[in-house]
């Protein structure tokens, strides 16, 4: 009989509150909650941007928009999906197609997780 190992693709979401901290200390919490909100705004569209990008296995624009979103997600606290975009831009770079989906697929699972828990804490009253 063949032993199968099964994957657990939940994983905790990286937010770093201490960045959030600083965001809401120098902002202070409506200049806040507008720059987080553009930055989900902007993690987003370009989140399904490497998805057209990926299905035309254009490699180098996968490379140069997954390491844009380094900067976009630590900005508002997303350090683990920054640390993921990091890894997405080192398989496109390295050329390994079946790293760069597995890697892709991470991302989204991340960005999906720290989106909504970011999005969840949002005061909409700002």
């Amino acid at each position: 009989m063949m032993n199968v190992a099964r994957m657990d693709l939940e994983e905790p979401v990286g937010l770093d509150p201490d960045r959030l901290g600083v965001l809401y200390a120098q902002l202070g919490n409506a200049g806040a909650v507008e720059v987080m909100c553009r930055a989900m705004d902007a993690l987003a569209g370009r989140l399904a941007e490497l998805d057209g990008l990926q299905a035309r296995g254009d490699l180098r624009a996968i490379a140069k928009l997954a390491h844009s979103l380094i900067g976009i997600a630590d900005q508002i606290g997303m350090a683990a999906v920054a640390r993921v975009a990091g890894d997405v831009t080192a398989c496109a770079r390295s050329g390994d197609a079946v790293a760069l989906a597995a890697t892709l697929s991470r991302l989204h699972r991340q960005a999906d997780g720290a989106l909504t828990a970011l999005w969840q804490d949002v005061p909409l009253n700002a």
